[in-house]
């Protein structure tokens, strides 16, 4: 995969044979600093990084001058600050890149309807049944980038490719600005040289794991032996990898008619009677329904209780919002109200779950937060932990309330504080008896 800062570039500058691939990925390039860059361009060029100019905050993004000098989303300020001193330092305004990704997302919108929503910068778009009406991948693409510079002033990156995993990967590698097409039949040769950390899903720990089996490039994941892999790391993500090395994801656009709702359900071994066990799990399941929400670009109206019994009795309870929310500190508090109104909380419970329905997504009025967010500062802190967990994985923070052993506040704090995995040692569960956690109903 490319560097962040543009390095190992590689485009395709002329039509090539595309028919295969029908799957682009869109990704703006340095989106949050681009917007910055809009209301100052005389800072266009200059290392320019996008945050809170105090020694707690993190980088929200960084342009690409910034970035060669390591500086990356995620990174703390003061480090931010030590590795490029240089640096001009913006106050992020987030209701702008709202509006610049209302308007490109209705540009993908133009050229399909079926466009899959990642976020705020960046989505897929199947574009098998545009061709007969815009011409082909490359004319369709390279139409796209022409528009979304002239009507925004900002700049994009595309991947298209036969799957989702190629394609995406092809975008990072034609950044900044620039268009990669891998047809399907130079897949193999555009995955194999690369690293393995390449792969959809290797992190920093699988990495390490993968290397110390000798396992340095795509091609030699491709070449090694299922049940070598599975050994390695597990029976799935073995699998899964294989399939990755060979250019093999059977994953297709979906679009948001096709995720009706985002939810997490825990079953217990054992039955919990344990009021307060719930309201920690009911805190754990709405941050990880959150944290979905935030990665689709979505927003949620409706929070749903699952409760079911030892006698296999099964229950739903929901509440409407006022206003839609992607913030699992809210969802919590809506649903544990829910909870608490249920009449259950001395009911031994088998099964606890939460859902978030009526979904809007990025470029949906409806699902923008009002004018006065009374959750703001829920927000600042959740968003801080996305940027941390993107730039250090997906167990590097979480709410300090998920590792007290004592039981949650009445009323928990907005902006609970965030913990490093780093400093806390070996990660314990919740408690023995949480067997399984796994997505309820919608799609990640």
């Amino acid at each position: 995969m490319s560097k962040q800062d543009g390095s190992g570039r590689q485009v395709t500058t002329t039509p090539t044979d595309d028919t295969t691939a029908s799957i682009l990925h869109v990704d703006m390039d340095a989106f949050f600093a681009s917007v910055e860059l809009l209301e100052h361009p005389e800072l266009r060029g200059l290392p320019v990084v996008v945050g809170h100019r105090s020694q707690r905050s993190v980088v929200t993004a960084a342009t690409y001058e910034a970035r060669k000098f390591g500086v990356n989303s995620a990174m703390p300020m003061a480090v931010a600050l030590r590795r490029c001193p240089q640096a001009i330092v913006l106050e992020p305004h987030f209701e702008r890149y709202k509006h610049f990704s209302s308007i490109v997302m209705s540009m993908f919108d133009d050229i399909t309807p079926n466009v899959e929503r990642l976020g705020i910068d960046e989505a897929f778009l199947d574009v098998s049944g545009s061709r007969r009406l815009l011409g082909t991948t490359f004319e369709i693409a390279t139409a796209l980038r022409k528009r979304v510079h002239a009507e925004t002033g900002l700049r994009c990156s595309v991947g298209a490719a036969a799957t989702k995993f190629v394609a995406k990967l092809a975008s990072s590698v034609a950044k900044p600005d620039g268009l990669l097409i891998v047809p399907r039949d130079e897949t193999v040769a555009f995955l194999h040289p690369r690293p393995i950390s390449a792969l959809w899903g290797v992190g920093g720990r699988t990495e390490e794991v993968l290397r110390g089996y000798g396992l340095n490039t795509v091609g030699d994941v491709a070449h090694t032996p299922l049940d070598t892999l599975q050994r390695a790391i597990g029976p799935a993500g073995g699998a899964k990898i294989l399939d990755l090395a060979w250019g093999r994801d059977a994953r297709v656009v979906q679009t948001p008619a096709d995720e009706k709702s985002v939810g997490h359900e825990v079953t217990f071994e054992s039955d919990v009677a344990d009021a307060e066990r719930i309201r920690r799990e009911l805190f754990r399941l709405s941050d990880q329904v959150a944290r979905r929400l935030r990665k689709a670009g979505a927003t949620g109206r409706t929070v749903v209780l699952k409760l079911r019994f030892g006698d296999f009795q099964t229950i739903t309870r929901s509440k409407t919002l006022a206003e839609p929310t992607d913030l699992g500190r809210r969802i919590f508090e809506e649903v544990r109200g829910v909870y608490e109104a249920s009449g259950h909380t001395r009911t031994p419970i088998r099964l606890v779950g939460v859902r978030v329905e009526q979904l809007t997504f990025a470029g949906d009025s409806l699902g923008a937060v009002g004018l006065w967010d009374d959750d703001a500062d829920w927000r600042e802190a959740e968003t801080t932990m996305d940027a941390l967990r993107a730039r250090f994985g997906p167990g590097s923070v979480t709410a300090a309330s998920l590792l007290e052993s004592s039981s949650l506040p009445r009323a928990p704090k907005r902006g609970s504080e965030t913990v490093p995995r780093s400093e806390l040692g070996p990660r314990s569960e919740l408690g023995p008896r949480a067997s399984r956690s796994e997505p309820a109903l919608g799609s990640e």
